[in-house]
């Protein structure tokens, strides 16, 4: 067998460095949801019926798959001799690479499926080890010879045997990616004592280039299972079943919402897994939710190599709009708003993050922001939708604050709920109606909330979201058209000190500022060797920060914080507090005292705080401020267009609301 030649495709695996693909989902599940019989052999359906394998591909890749398996699950020499197809091996390989390539079409990878052949090489006879190890080989080289762009090994149960397809493929197609994908119990192990981690290892070492896991259990399942994978150091790429399958007038049936695959790709995405697709139920749609996902978490484009159709319009979108070099702001930061001057002089901005109100009275809100001004605090944060909640909408409640208190707020805008006209338009509303803050997120994916049947848009992220600001700041639209004017707004960006994936953090973090950002906002940060780390780290990016602190309620709430929010950190001493005095009260005070004790930590490091108080409660923001108030004083009388916290040998720096 000789070696076969690269790919067509840009290579695959420098494409991924850039952020996560997706793949698609089930092919033998949905062709049995049409009525094809599991008597049938689903790979001869590439010869007998090629239409109805290529309209799911067409399916798949409509819902914005990027990489489409060929329908060769078991086209291997050992299963297609149970079927009495094994005459037509090699037909049926070829045909199935070219219904994937044809329906590809340049809008996607086309990933060489490779299942095991059904021996059990840990018990199986050496003769019956090689025969099904030269039934691997053939098929790998047949899908590499019809041009497959990479293999993906999957379902194997027993690891002696996916070693032995990995070798098979390193000596075939040397230049062909592999993913190596096994089949986990419900306890997180293979082939019975194998833990998720050695694993892990051993298909590394093996030389796989991606490994994970697919079919067998769900996404929570599976999700510890990946945590246990990255320890390799290799991408990782998870492929889990809708949930466990029942059997339901006589039909096998995958309960798993397509929403909740939607958070299970952020959180694995999150986490550091590089792929994420669907297995077994799986369908379009919950591919279509994971696309919401892999686009929030800085998907890759697929760029393929001398095709006239290049990109998906579904990855084009993706792609952060033009920042044009020559295109600077036209205001000055120090003249844009208070909290532009203040980060501009290097003064200690001080802002309080509030909810806009869940129906029309705001005026809870507006009495919470009076609290604030009378304490000196003239700058709020209002969030969008946070944690998918459904709310008046920030920009009313920012500019009835605005006008009513003569507080500055800051924006969040997220790019969940909007499309990319709508946001050029929400932006241009906003700077219209004296809004001149902004924090760029891209925002909780609806199934967090109470209307999980809502659907995300994400056609950019927030990178995407601050390139979009810094062309309007520069009086151009995000296609490079001049506009009528120009915008004035300071962009502030989102971090995570503490990300699983800390890397790919540090990555964003410099796309972001290569995007327009003019300061960061962290998540809560309680462990100041944390913050000093990422603050080390980006000090090249000279970029000021604002650090986050979140006040905790209650061990609770601490308990949910550090275990559920990607990118939140509590050190085990904290929540060891919290859990002695347990809730109310006793619970907030201490809280409160954690607060002023990881802020005195970093005062002196940052630029700025902004708080975060649970359910509002602004006299606890009031109360953690007070460590900062010895050597940043509040303005004695608050004004529209006073200071926020000032040195006591400085004179107020005017605002421009």
């Amino acid at each position: 067998m000789q070696p076969m030649s690269a790919p067509r495709l840009n290579p695959f695996l420098e494409v991924l460095e850039q952020g996560p693909l997706l793949f698609d989902g089930a092919m033998g599940s949905l062709l049995y949801d049409r009525g094809v019989f599991h008597t049938r052999n689903y790979d001869e359906l590439n010869l007998s019926q090629p239409a109805l394998v290529r309209s799911v591909h067409r399916e798949y890749l409509e819902a914005g798959a990027q990489i489409l398996e060929t329908n060769t699950f078991g086209a291997n020499r050992v299963a297609l001799t149970r079927h009495g197809h094994v005459e037509r091996l090699a037909e049926i390989n070829c045909a199935a690479v070219e219904l994937a390539r044809k329906e590809a079409d340049g809008r996607a990878y086309v990933a060489g499926a490779v299942g095991p052949t059904g021996v059990r090489f840990n018990v199986a006879s050496a003769s019956e080890r090689r025969e099904a190890s030269t039934a691997l080989a053939e098929q790998i080289e047949l899908l590499a010879a019809a041009e497959v762009d990479l293999l993906i090994l999957e379902t194997f149960g027993i690891i002696l045997e996916m070693e032995a397809a990995i070798e098979a493929a390193r000596a075939i197609a040397p230049n062909l990616p592999i993913v190596a994908q096994m089949v986990f119990d419900a306890d997180g192990n293979v082939d019975g004592p194998l833990s998720a981690a050695e694993v892990a290892k051993r298909l590394a070492a093996a030389g796989a280039h991606i490994i994970g896991a697919n079919c067998g259990i769900g996404p929570a399942e599976l999700y510890d299972v990946a945590l246990n994978m990255l320890s390799a150091g290799v991408p990782v790429s998870i492929q889990p079943n809708a949930g466990f399958p029942s059997l339901i007038d006589n039909r096998t049936i995958y309960v798993a919402n397509p929403e909740h695959f939607g958070v299970f790709a952020r959180r694995m995405l999150k986490s550091g897994v590089q792929l994420v697709g669907g297995c077994c139920g799986t369908t379009p749609e919950h591919t279509r939710t994971m696309l919401g996902a892999v686009r929030m978490c800085g998907g890759a484009d697929v760029k393929l190599r001398n095709l006239a159709v290049a990109v998906p319009d579904q990855v084009r979108a993706r792609r952060p709009p033009t920042v044009y070099p020559e295109a600077q702001a036209q205001v000055a930061l120090t003249e844009r708003s208070r909290l532009g001057a203040r980060i501009a002089s290097g003064q200690f901005a001080v802002s309080v993050e509030l909810t806009a109100p869940a129906g029309t009275d705001d005026s809870a809100l507006l009495k919470r922001i009076r609290t604030l001004t009378s304490a000196g605090v003239d700058i709020i944060n209002i969030a969008d939708g946070p944690r998918a909640s459904a709310r008046m909408g920030n920009l009313a409640a920012c500019t009835r604050a605005q006008a009513l208190t003569g507080v500055e707020p800051i924006l969040h805008v997220c790019a969940r709920d909007r499309n990319y006209l709508g946001l050029i338009a929400h932006l241009l509303a906003a700077h219209s109606l004296g809004i001149r803050d902004l924090v760029m997120i891209t925002g909780d994916p609806p199934k967090m909330g109470d209307y999980p049947f809502a659907t995300p848009v994400y056609d950019v992220d927030s990178i995407g979201l601050l390139g979009m600001a810094s062309a309007l700041n520069a009086g151009f639209d995000p296609a490079g058209k001049e506009i009528d004017g120009h915008t004035e707004f300071v962009l502030a960006t989102g971090a995570e000190p503490a990300a699983s994936d800390y890397e790919r953090e540090l990555r964003r973090i410099e796309d972001k500022a290569a995007a327009g950002a003019e300061l960061i906002m962290t998540q809560p940060v309680y462990d100041p060797q944390v913050l000093d780390r990422f603050l080390t780290d980006i000090a090249p990016l000279d970029i000021p920060v604002m650090v986050g602190i979140l006040p905790l309620a209650s061990h609770r709430n601490a308990e949910f914080l550090h275990n559920e929010v990607p990118g939140m950190q509590i050190p085990d001493e904290y929540r060891d507090r919290m859990a002695k005095v347990g809730s109310g009260p006793p619970a907030r005070a201490e809280g409160i005292k954690i607060a002023q004790e990881a802020l005195a930590a970093v005062k002196d490091r940052v630029q700025g705080v902004y708080i975060m108080p649970p359910f509002n409660r602004v006299e606890s923001a009031l109360s953690v401020l007070d460590v900062v108030s010895n050597r940043w004083q509040p303005a004695p009388t608050p004004s529209p267009g006073g200071a926020l916290f000032e040195r006591p040998d400085e004179p107020n720096q005017p605002g421009n609301a």
